[in-house]
């Protein structure tokens, strides 16, 4: 290793798959296995071979293909109590897997000794010595996963450090310092670590989990004390809730430790990892992930925009391009003249400060915020706007003349009728549409009107519908915001509307999203 290296073990595929929902196929954990060797991580764990089927045929895969970065690694228990590890069926599975790297896990905390295992703590001590060096043996790289580290040391210091030793003479190439129970504080980790790194000649790791909410910070910690070898998930799955996030710790590493983990060219492809590693997930992106992130590096506040616009690294501790991210100027009740003229910018408008098309627009943004309205999610219909203030009288491209809806079917099984008369120049369309709720009902025959005149509107389609309930005071009187995504198959935008009737507030949002699908092909 390099000086200035640190080791990435990545462990989605195994840890992270043990997080609540996260359920990966067999072909979901090659993909991802193959976008983590791309990016360029040093160790992919794929699973465990001996606790079901699946995880033994990704390592029949995996040893069939050509890994270019990463070294695929598998997971195992050390040998079982009272038994030779050359005839622990573990074992045998392990060494089928036919992986270059082996990580075994061991005990380090007398409670599991005597408690859980319920063996002689120097009967673990051979458990962990034997399973190594039968390994190595094989000629095996071995990370040895010492559990429950830290929990360990502070119990009996002396016996944790005596495991560590031992996994060490039995020829471990890696001793990692799990904080199994994620309960521990970053001053704990770093002493522990430099107590360890004083008295092992071997590479050191850490494995942390975020049970206090200091996975990452507890990451970089033992980093600091001197580990050179980290364990952790992508987007932070696992157990409970969940492990040090590695779409965290790669930059941290990189940009405020000054190390190199991952190969430079892959830092701008991170937020593209993440975003990846989800949609195999099925898990939705978390926009306030720190990073990568939808809202990392989003700006709203007036003062904070202003000064980014003169200097952005005034409120941006990194560049966001660096790892794949982008500034996104947000527009509220809160905003300035400034977050009007670059979001008006970003839209494709061209404004000027001293316009006073410029006041007005900040005006009916602020009042219409005020009525329920939310811009942030809704570009689109900002976009309207905009456009709107700016050609005095704009062109309509057709409007919603007359609509009704109706219910028929049982209380079991019902359906939703939608009738629309949608005008375009002199013409009129009226078309009728089934759905399984209004919603559905009226923006299919929306667009089946629409498509009469504009062919390409059939290509969009509605992806998200998120209602809120603006004054839970007013009971059924309150007003309803309508948020819609949409997307053409190339691109997405949102709009919004708002009413006391929520059929009417969707409508609003619908109308707006083909108008902006129309204006923006």
């Amino acid at each position: 290793m390099k000086p200035n290296q640190i080791e990435i073990y990545d462990t989605t595929l195994r840890d992270g798959s043990q997080g609540e929902g996260i359920n990966f196929s067999l072909t979901d954990k090659l993909r991802i296995a193959d976008r983590l060797d791309q990016f360029g991580v040093h160790y992919i764990e794929g699973g465990w071979p001996g606790s079901n089927p699946k995880d033994l045929e990704f390592f029949q895969q995996a040893s069939k293909r050509r890994w270019e970065n990463a070294k695929i690694a598998s997971f195992g228990f050390t040998r079982r109590k009272g038994v030779a590890v050359e005839k622990d069926d573990q074992i045998r599975l392990l060494l089928d897997a036919k992986t270059p790297v082996i990580t075994i896990v061991g005990k380090t905390w007398m409670l599991h000794v005597t408690e859980v295992l319920r063996a002689k703590p120097d009967e673990n001590l051979a458990m962990i010595s034997d399973t190594i060096r039968y390994l190595k043996a094989h000629g095996k790289t071995v990370v040895y996963d010492a559990e429950h580290s830290f929990d360990g040391f502070k119990d009996a210091p002396e016996y944790a450090m005596a495991t560590w030793l031992a996994a060490e003479e039995a020829g471990a190439d890696v001793i990692c310092l799990c904080d199994t129970n994620g309960g521990c504080l970053p001053s704990e980790i770093t002493k522990i670590t430099a107590a360890a790194k004083s008295r092992l000649s071997a590479r050191i790791g850490v494995h942390t989990h975020n049970d206090c909410g200091l996975g990452v910070a507890n990451g970089i910690a033992g980093l600091e004390a001197g580990a050179t070898h980290i364990q952790g998930v992508i987007n932070g799955y696992g157990e409970r809730t969940g492990n040090c996030n590695l779409t965290s710790v790669i930059p941290l590493v990189e940009f405020k430790m000054g190390l190199r983990g991952v190969p430079p060219k892959s830092l701008p492809k991170l937020k593209e990892l993440s975003e990846y590693v989800d949609q195999i997930a099925n898990m939705r992106h978390d926009p306030r992930q720190p990073w990568v992130g939808q809202t990392a590096f989003a700006h709203k506040g007036g003062i904070h925009v202003h000064a980014i616009e003169r200097v952005a690294r005034s409120y941006e501790h990194i560049t966001p391009e660096s790892i794949g991210n982008h500034r996104r100027v947000l527009v509220s009740d809160m905003s300035g003249r400034t977050n009007i003229l670059v979001k008006a910018a970003e839209l494709g408008f061209k404004l000027t400060n001293d316009q006073p098309e410029t006041q007005l627009i900040t005006a009916r943004i602020k009042e219409r915020e005020n009525l329920g309205f939310e811009y942030e999610a809704a570009e689109a219909s900002l976009a309207l706007l905009i456009r709107g203030i700016l050609d005095k009288n704009p062109e309509l491209l057709f409007s919603v003349e007359t609509y009704h809806l109706s219910m028929r079917g049982t209380a079991q099984n019902s359906v939703c009728e939608a009738t629309i008369k949608v005008k375009v120049g002199d013409t009129i369309h009226h078309t009728v549409a089934d759905g399984d709720g209004p919603v559905k009902a009226l923006d299919s025959a929306l667009r089946a009107a629409l498509a009469r005149s504009f062919p390409r509107i059939r290509k969009v389609s509605l992806t998200d519908y998120k209602v809120r309930i603006l004054d839970g005071i007013a009971g059924t009187g309150a007003k309803t915001r309508v948020l819609i995504q949409s997307t053409d198959g190339h691109r997405e935008w949102g709009t919004v509307g708002v009413s006391e009737n929520i059929i009417a507030a969707s409508l609003e949002a619908l109308v707006d999203s083909m108008e902006f699908a129309l204006l923006k092909p």
